[in-house]
């Protein structure tokens, strides 16, 4: 019967899981809990193919435990029923380990039946899920939970397990192989190790006898697989809040980077909006230019469409990264809303007040109100806050060429 490469050198030790050092090395507290044999119940949390259900697996075999392993895409609450019934039987002698992959696909009333099991410690439950917990979770059974990040493998980790897949898939046979294909694998499959192991079942299923595995097939096995994007997940987040802040850091570099993975991934409007925010956010008034040029080149973008979209996005990236920076338009209008939120409104003053109705005058709507183009240089001193609010300062000039300039201009004219 044909089973896969991956189910094949899947790991039996933690020792020899590749990858996640900071969660089984001997110091880390995973590895000390689980030594210990007193297993909690816990979330692993991390991309596929990282070695969740992997190190799931090895903690009920060194717990001596019954495994259940269930899926949250198929499973309902008669599985998890099933399970209970086992109990306190010669199935489970040690007690059950219910392992429930997917976690985030169970809805609420589905995770307050698990958090019976959970509360009253018939069971243990090591669940897992590729979205953040935090957002997926129900909060009691999350409550109730120890969550432990799992991370893409790096590269030379990987390397490790590629090797050993290839002598394992061989299994005898003679095939060559170019400089540079383990390495290639390990860095084209984005840290994910089933994706690995998956390329190198296909690379050496296809290689004759005597034949040689090269670089060409590597790529084309493992075409865009390094790439990890998901629209609704967290990872679409992280990267866009890379982009953004990397612009902000004004490294074009990293810049660059991101935008070609959110682009890569087809994502051409969170792109675009995330441009035209940072050009008001973070640039501003220290080149407040740069909003109409990034408009253009959103609306070129969406007129092109892609591939031809890169171009005038990465010309608006690279020119906000370069730009000069100020934050004073948010701290300016956050500053406003703390106010009103707070309830520092007041009324708006008698002169400043709508004059173009019959009666208003009587009202003394307007009258008060001094025309500033009347005046040298189109400004003459008056009262525009309310009350309650005269002498608030909300707007602070940034100490950029463009806005001291502003600021050395309107100090000169109202000192007069």
């Amino acid at each position: 019967m044909y089973q896969p490469l991956a189910d094949r050198i899947r790991p039996q030790s933690l020792d020899e899981v590749v990858g996640q050092r900071h969660l089984l090395q001997e110091s880390a507290v995973l590895r000390r809990i689980i030594d210990s044999g007193q297993i909690p119940n816990m979330i692993f949390y991390g991309p596929s193919g990282v070695g969740k259900t992997t190190v799931a697996s090895i903690i009920a075999r060194r717990t001596q435990r019954r495994l259940y392993p269930l899926n949250a895409t198929t499973a309902s609450i008669q599985d998890i029923r099933a399970v209970l019934e086992d109990l306190d039987t010669l199935l489970t002698p040690n007690g059950a380990l219910v392992y429930l992959d997917e976690i985030q696909y169970f809805n609420k009333k589905q995770q307050q039946t698990l958090l019976e099991c959970i509360e009253s410690g018939k069971i243990t439950l090591i669940a897992s899920t590729t979205e953040n917990p935090y957002f997926y979770v129900y909060g009691a059974v999350l409550s109730r939970c120890t969550v432990f990040e799992f991370e893409p493998v790096a590269p030379g980790e990987l390397c490790r397990a590629v090797e050993r897949a290839f002598l394992l898939a061989l299994e005898g046979r003679q095939a060559g192989m170019e400089d540079g294909v383990v390495s290639a694998i390990a860095e084209r499959c984005g840290g994910d190790v089933r994706k690995a192991l998956n390329a190198v079942e296909l690379l050496t299923g296809s290689v004759p006898e005597g034949g040689c595995i090269r670089l060409a097939d590597v790529h084309a096995v493992s075409q865009r697989s390094s790439m990890r994007f998901d629209r609704s997940g967290d990872g679409h987040y992280d990267i866009l809040s890379a982009f953004h802040k990397s612009i902000r850091g004004s490294d074009p570099d990293a810049a660059v980077h991101y935008l070609a993975r959110l682009l890569e991934g087809g994502d051409l409007l969170s792109a675009a909006r995330r441009l035209l925010v940072v050009a008001a956010e973070d640039v501003g008034l220290a080149y407040p230019q740069a909003m109409p040029v990034v408009k253009a080149c959103v609306d070129a973008a969406f007129q092109l469409g892609l591939p031809e979209a890169r171009l005038p996005l990465a010309e608006a990236a690279l020119l906000l990264a370069t730009a000069p920076k100020s934050n004073s338009v948010t701290t300016a209008v956050e500053a406003a809303l703390a106010d009103l939120r707070s309830g520092s409104v007041g009324d708006v003053p008698a002169g400043l007040r709508d004059a173009h109705y019959q009666g208003a005058a009587a009202l003394g709507h307007g009258q008060s109100y001094r025309f500033p183009h009347d005046y040298p240089n189109h400004w003459t001193a008056q009262q525009y806050l309310p009350d309650a609010l005269h002498g608030r300062c909300y707007y602070e000039y940034g100490p950029n060429k463009n806005e001291q300039a502003a600021k050395n201009y309107w100090e000169k004219i109202k000192k007069g």
